[in-house]
């Protein structure tokens, strides 16, 4: 299976471009769990415990989805937002989550530049747009370091 990670900061249009690339190349579409944690959650605030809980989950899902059939999956963002998450929200990432990253690498990833309007959300934390602008580059950084290759996609 070929795995295209599409990750970048909150309001970039990740979710309606990996959607469109599964439909487009009959691939399966993996949807964010964060979001819809925090959509039934009711709530942005997440505890350490609850962020674990998000990163095993998501962990699981790439373990499901390396088993299928499916030539391609489109991640509607994957391991690398969830450390800098981590990061930011708790200043450490767990050592598995790092272990994790390295063991169920993406392909390739599609990053998403944060040049469309922040358009606000019940499960979207930050619409700063220097915290857009620092994210991206957290993001980039992560890739890099992995040497995984990607693709900025800028929408203007």
């Amino acid at each position: 299976m070929y795995r295209v990670g599409i990750i970048g900061p909150e309001s970039t249009g990740k979710s309606s471009l990996a959607l469109y690339l599964a439909n487009r190349y009959k691939g399966t579409y993996v949807p964010e769990y964060a979001r819809t944690y925090v959509e039934q959650k009711g709530s942005q605030e997440v505890s350490y415990n609850e962020l674990c809980g998000i990163a095993r989950h998501q962990i699981e899902e790439l373990r499901t989805y390396l088993q299928s059939d499916s030539e391609v999956a489109f991640f509607d963002t994957e391991l690398i937002v969830t450390k800098v998450w981590f990061e930011y929200a708790f200043g450490k990432v767990p050592e598995w989550l790092e272990e994790a990253i390295k063991a169920y690498p993406m392909d390739v990833y599609l990053l998403t530049y944060p040049d469309l309007p922040w358009i606000p959300d019940p499960a979207r934390y930050n619409g700063d747009e220097a915290m857009r602008l620092e994210l991206f580059n957290r993001y980039e950084a992560e890739i890099q370091e992995l040497g995984i290759p990607y693709y900025i996609i800028k929408h203007n």
